[in-house]
């Protein structure tokens, strides 16, 4: 692991599938954590599980190295 790397854990769930569903990121960097969160009213679990990923890495500020674990 590089100074540079961040570490990003993510996750995505729903109640039926489709039903009500969340996702949400961890990101650890140099220390620091930044947490983020999301709900859709009828989702599957799949999506939730994409869109944690993809908001996780748009959320992103500069090019680096991430270590992703989903």
């Amino acid at each position: 692991m590089t100074d540079n790397t961040v570490v990003m854990y993510t996750d995505g769930a729903c109640r039926g599938n489709p039903g009500p569903g969340g996702w949400g990121v961890l990101m650890r960097y140099q220390g620091s954590e930044k947490k983020l969160k999301g709900y859709e009213s009828e989702t599957t679990n799949n999506r939730m599980e994409l869109t944690a990923v993809i908001r996780g890495l748009a959320a992103l500020k500069r090019k680096c190295h991430v270590e992703l674990y989903t």
